[in-house]
This record gives structure tokens, sequence and C-alpha cells, in this order.
């Protein structure tokens, strides 16, 4: 079959003409912006009939931008119809041809296979991305699955350090500030930094006491907060999620 006008194939695998191709077939003499627009007035709906698309094109002026249709067949076929001259009967079964040689078995199992095809080939750039990011996140997972099992407690300005490694920016005072804006240090008072109940009872944080007494013999205790095992996976999970 001699190709009257080049026919082609969208992402769904439709059969599509080019909208000023079509008009050039059809011996139109009207501008074809104003041809394509009267044509739409007959029912066709954009996005689902046709596609507007901007080609670079050679005009008089040099290469420019113009405005051209991605037309499905049935759309196609309907407008040469409408022409009701001889090169409008001739469109319309160079297309109806064209229709049939689409559903024929062959073509059928060929648009199958690319389909499947195209599927196979998202799926494998899925995966392929999916492998780098788990790669990537791999020393971060066997960090945080050895600081939970960890019995060892730290003190925030170390997990500030811990968050620092691991691609967060963050220094110790804001680190303290950020704890205290989220409840999960006391804000103000004589329990200023002192973890919060809440915190506590989700074991992210341990109080060590200690007792010392100065030259005076005068004894004092001192409460420092310090990070669990547990808190600091917590923690590290929780800004690189953020």
């Amino acid at each position: 079959m001699n190709e009257l006008i080049k026919i082609e194939l969208n992402e769904n695998q439709e059969p599509i003409v080019g909208g000023r191709e079509l008009h050039a077939a059809l011996g139109i003499e009207t501008d074809y912006r104003h041809w394509f627009t009267r044509m739409c007035e007959y029912g066709f709906t954009e996005n689902q009939d046709y596609v507007r698309v901007v080609q670079k094109c050679p005009t008089p002026g040099g290469m420019q931008d113009v405005v051209n249709h991605a037309i499905k067949l049935d759309m196609a076929k309907e407008i040469a119809m409408i022409q009701r001259n001889d090169a409008g009967k001739n469109v319309r079964q160079y297309f109806i041809q064209v229709e049939k040689d689409f559903n024929s078995p062959e073509k059928i199992m060929a648009r199958a296979l690319k389909i499947a095809e195209n599927k196979i080939n998202l799926l494998t750039v899925d995966m392929k991305e999916l492998e780098d990011k788990l790669e990537e996140q791999k020393p971060k997972v066997l960090f945080a699955n050895a600081v939970e099992t960890s019995n060892t407690s730290i003190l925030v300005g170390d997990l500030a350090k811990l968050l620092r490694q691991n691609g967060i920016e963050i220094g110790q005072n804001r680190l303290f500030e950020w704890l205290r804006n989220n409840n999960f240090l006391i804000k103000k008072g004589e329990r200023k930094n002192i973890p919060t109940q809440i915190a506590m009872d989700m074991g992210l944080f341990e109080i060590k006491e200690r007792t010392i007494s100065d030259a005076n013999g005068v004894t004092r205790i001192t409460k420092t907060t310090k990070v669990t095992g547990k808190g600091q996976t917590y923690f590290i999970n929780k800004f690189l999620n953020t």
C-alpha cells in the first residue's frame, strides 16, 4: 500500500496523523489554522480526538515554532468524509485500508509485544532506581541497626556529630533547641534540657546522675541527659526522612 499520509503511533500504540499533513493531502486552500478550528466544530475534543503539538518548521523567516495537531485515525476519517471531494474520498479509503492493516492479527501481536516491551523497560528502570537507592541507604541502615542494639548512650553533642556524618548539617546548640521545640526536652526552668516524660517513656533518653563534693564539703547532684541507642536510631531516621 502506497503511503498517502504518514501514519505514526502514539504512546498508547494508536495510529495518528499530522493535521497539517492531512490538510495538504486534502488539497485544502483555506489557511490551516482557520480550517482546523472549523473542523473542531464538528464535535472533536482536544486530548481525546487530537493533541496540540508545536514543531520547529522552516518558514520564509527561518525556523519557527508552528502549531500542528496529532489526530487519531477515526477523527481523520471523519474529516476526510466532510470534504465531499475526490481528495477526501481517496484519503478516507486510504485510512480504511490502513485501519484494516492495523487490525490484522500480525499487527495486533506486534503492538502487544511492543507494549509489553515498554512495560518491561519501565519496570527495569524502576528496579534500577530502587537498587541504587537501597545501595545508597545501605551504610545508613547498617549504621542504624548497629546503633539500635548498642547499650552505649551518648551526649546530645555526640548525636549532633552522628547526624552530620549522615548528611544532616546541625550543631549541638541547634539540636538542643530542636529537641526542646519538639517536646523531647523540657524547655525552661531548673529542669531545662531534661527529657520530657513522653521521651523517657519512648526510651529515647536516659538521665545520668552524678554526686559531686566541692572543697567546702558541699555535695550536689548533677543530671546529664544522654541519648540511648534506640534514641540515636530514632532521631537519625527522623532527620533523614524529614
